[in-house]
């Protein structure tokens, strides 16, 4: 791939309000008392199918400072087959997949599944995560932002 067609700080400077706008419903899930490991996964997978490589890279510094299993990371790619998943993580990463690939809507078995596993409320704000993280992925696709480096004396989570 070619070098960045701009950056991600780029995005601030240019159009403050709408980095602060995308950055407010980002925050909302946590703030709402979701998971924050939980939040990261999902963050990650939609990241990973939206081929943002600087919301992948960015995601899994995150979830390794706040402690999400390395073996999750690795895994979240194939989340299906890895039995490491708990049944709410599952129901969160097929919503935030039937949210991230929309050709044919939510089924009713992925919506009983996220129901079944999160308040009507919960539901609501796993979305705006889910709708959060996409909005960065476009930017970050599009204009190819770097990925972030990992700071210096800062090595990879263990298991």
């Amino acid at each position: 791939m070619s070098h960045a067609r701009s950056e991600y700080e780029d995005f601030r400077k240019l159009a403050p309000d709408a980095y602060e706008l995308v950055l407010a419903l980002g925050q909302l899930a946590a703030k709402a008392g979701l998971d924050k490991q939980l939040l990261e996964l999902v963050k990650l997978r939609a990241s990973q199918i939206n081929g943002c490589a600087f919301c992948v890279q960015h995601h899994i510094l995150l979830s390794e400072r706040i402690g999400v299993p390395v073996d999750k990371l690795n895994l979240v790619v194939v989340w299906r087959e890895a039995p490491i998943f708990s049944a709410r993580e599952r129901a969160a990463l097929a919503w935030a997949e039937a949210l991230t690939f929309l050709p044919d809507g939510v089924s009713e078995e992925v919506y009983a599944e996220a129901s079944g596993e999160f308040s009507e409320t919960e539901l609501m704000y796993l979305t705006s995560a889910v709708a959060s993280i996409n909005v960065w992925n476009r930017f970050g696709a599009a204009y190819r932002w770097t990925p972030p480096k990992r700071p210096v004396g800062e090595t990879a989570a263990a298991s």
